[in-house]
């Protein structure tokens, strides 16, 4: 969902998500997911997930995950991160749970939550809309 809401809000960038479990390589989107984002307009139904490589860190220019966690794992398997990584729930000062497994509900509010933590980063780093 923050890849599609992403790409939506910042169509001139390179946006792309990545796992950081080999396992979940290639899966598909969440049906729920699917759903929830094409009721706001954004259709992810092609989403494969990929898993992060050193290529893909050394390439991005800012790296959000969604846990505290994800930022620490990340930073500890690609030390060339560090500088790069950032939650994106940091600035509202919250994790974004996954919501694999979960209710309809608990998607929606987890889009609730991504695009909160979108417009909160671009209010603190005005220079991302640019």
């Amino acid at each position: 969902m923050a890849e599609g809401l992403l790409r939506e809000r910042f169509p001139d960038k390179i946006v792309s998500s990545a796992g950081l479990l080999d396992i979940t390589a290639d899966w598909t989107a969440d049906p729920s997911s699917v759903r929830v984002m094409r009721e706001h307009g954004i259709d992810i139904s092609s989403h494969r997930a990929k898993t992060l490589t050193l290529q893909m860190v050394e390439d991005a220019d800012l790296i959000l995950t969604m846990e505290e966690q994800q930022t620490r794992t990340v930073e500890s398997r690609f030390p060339e991160a560090k500088g790069k990584v950032m939650r994106l729930g940091e600035y509202g000062g919250y994790d974004i749970a996954d919501p694999f497994n979960r209710s309809l509900e608990f998607f929606m509010e987890t889009y609730m939550l991504i695009e909160q933590s979108i417009e909160q980063l671009i209010s603190r780093q005005p220079n991302l809309d640019h």
